[in-house]
């Protein structure tokens, strides 16, 4: 699969807590990208963060939160990301989505086992 040099980051700003049907919002969102055949996406796990509520989620050991801040990031093409985006908004009930302009510098794998 290629990538175009001018593509997108689609990012979704989340809740480790969050649900779509009965799994992790944050696993939904992957696997309809996935189904979606885009690109590839990465979950990555904050240990810090607020959102529109100001509550404060940490993973300090005194405080230990039960909804860590996850964010999924997609690079993609324009076309391929307007196909996901209505399906998040069906998904995403509280969360922030930010789209921004990204240039690939380099897109490969030396076999498919690495996806």
């Amino acid at each position: 699969m290629d990538l175009p040099e001018d593509s997108f980051l689609l990012r979704i700003h989340c809740g480790e807590s969050d649900r779509h049907g009965n799994k992790p919002l944050y696993e939904a969102i992957v696997l309809k990208a996935r189904e979606l055949h885009l690109a590839g996406a990465t979950v990555l796990r904050g240990s810090m963060g607020f959102g529109a509520t100001s509550r404060i989620h940490t993973a300090k050991v005194l405080r230990m939160s039960d909804d860590l801040p996850v964010v999924v990031e997609i690079v993609e093409s324009r076309e391929n990301i307007d196909l996901l985006l209505p399906h998040l908004e069906a998904m995403v009930e509280n969360g922030l989505v930010t789209l921004e302009r990204v240039q690939v510098l380099m897109y490969h794998s030396k076999s498919a086992e690495h996806d």
